[in-house]
């Protein structure tokens, strides 16, 4: 993914014609929800181009440039549409501030996703010469075939043993659906059942309705009889180290959204609040652990782990001093042990099921998880949580806010 050169982006720029450039005079008006649909467009790659599309921010319509100033406020609100959570599988993208033309312009450069379709606020946007549209039925089955013999990402492999059967229509029909899709969308009621649950990267194909990993993971009815690893694994326990006597325990498995709120109310069950009436003049409640925290640290346990080649569960040993969460898989694609957890270092293992989550409602925003952690940590009075990261796992271990807790 090398950056365009300078002659490569002015020919691209002048090229009025070019459904690889969009250009946008600045950042005003109605250009933050055109800019999206381009790089939605981009990131689909309709036309099978296999180059990245332009957004260019300071260039009028016929090329020249606006000659507007391009401060790094501006490059931050371009940045933030890979992880606002509008955009979703998030896209591949950069930002940058060139000097083309004599001017400063912001470019936001958009790869072609190995998980398309790409959508923007539940519509596929696509984009063929000069028209930008909504995908129709036909364009997104092309789509759905270009995920299926390019993508390399686990999540979207079939498990030929598995039916339609194997699949809950119901919470794809009442829960899923009404959230992936804009209402308009749905009511147009172009696609067959198969072809939605293409289009969601649930079967391989409309043709071949094989359920995919990801098809499981959402919907699946006993998700963890294919995909043995597909749980939490839950101890409390009433001491400091493993040997100690374990207070409560269980497994926790199902479709990913029955595992996070069956996790939330076992969080819920062991999380205690101290109430204090005698030291100030009006009560003051406490608890060793907030529970956002809790939860962002654990849903990225369960987005980022691996699912391929392995058995072991996510596991959330709760000690009186501590909470210690693992999953398998080590860091990945662009985050290193070095950057792992900080601002602008993100990178999914599983895209698809990153989309999922943002479906579902248990993410709002992409790569924020590990900071509003540590944020409701520092409130609640903890230490900051520190992290094990090595090339086949990842610890997040969580210390209480007070000295012991029961």
């Amino acid at each position: 993914m090398n950056p365009l050169s300078d002659e490569q982006l002015v020919a691209l720029l002048n090229d009025i014609e070019s459904d690889r450039a969009e250009r946008k005079r600045d950042w005003s008006g109605n250009a933050p929800e055109k800019a999206r649909q381009a790089v939605c467009a981009f990131a689909n790659d309709l036309p099978n181009y296999g180059e990245p599309g332009i957004v260019f921010i300071g260039a009028n319509d016929d090329g020249s440039t606006a000659n507007i100033q391009v401060t790094d406020q501006l490059l931050q609100t371009l940045s933030d549409m890979k992880t606002d959570g509008k955009i979703i599988p998030p896209p591949t993208l950069t930002v940058e501030k060139r000097i083309l033309k004599g001017a400063s312009m912001g470019l936001v450069t958009v790869w072609p996703a190995d998980a398309p379709p790409v959508r923007y606020e539940g519509r596929t946007w696509v984009r063929i010469g000069p028209r930008r549209g909504v995908a129709s039925a036909q364009d997104e089955r092309a789509l759905n075939e270009k995920r299926r013999y390019r993508d390399l990402h686990f999540e979207a492999h079939s498990v030929t043993a598995c039916t339609l059967a194997d699949l809950s229509r119901p919470i794809f029909e009442q829960e899923y659906l009404p959230n992936a899709f804009a209402a308009d969308v749905l009511a147009a009621n172009e696609r067959s059942y198969g072809q939605r649950l293409a289009s969601c990267g649930m079967v391989a194909s409309a043709d071949e309705p094989i359920p995919t990993v990801l098809g499981l993971l959402v919907l699946g009815i006993t998700p963890r009889t294919w995909l043995p690893g597909n749980y939490i694994q839950f101890l409390r326990i009433g001491g400091t180290a493993l040997t100690d006597p374990v207070v409560d325990e269980a497994e926790i498995d199902g479709t990913i959204g029955d595992m996070l709120r069956r996790l939330d109310e076992k969080l819920n069950a062991h999380l205690t609040t101290h109430v204090d009436f005698t030291s100030q003049d009006r009560e003051v409640r406490t608890s060793p652990y907030p529970l956002v925290a809790l939860q962002q640290l654990a849903r990225n346990a369960v987005l980022h782990r691996s699912y391929e080649g392995t058995n072991t569960p996510v596991r959330l040993y709760w000690f009186n001093d501590r909470i210690e969460i693992s999953n398998p898989g080590g860091p990945y694609g662009s985050v290193t042990a070095q950057n792992f957890g900080k601002p602008g270092f993100s990178d999914y293992r599983n895209p698809q099921l990153a989309a999922a989550f943002k479906v579902l409602g248990y993410a709002q925003r992409f790569g924020a998880g590990i900071a509003l952690a540590q944020q409701a940590l520092q409130k609640n009075g903890n230490p900051p949580a520190r992290f094990e990261i090595e090339q086949n796992f990842v610890a997040a271990i969580i210390p209480s806010s007070q000295r012991l807790s029961s």
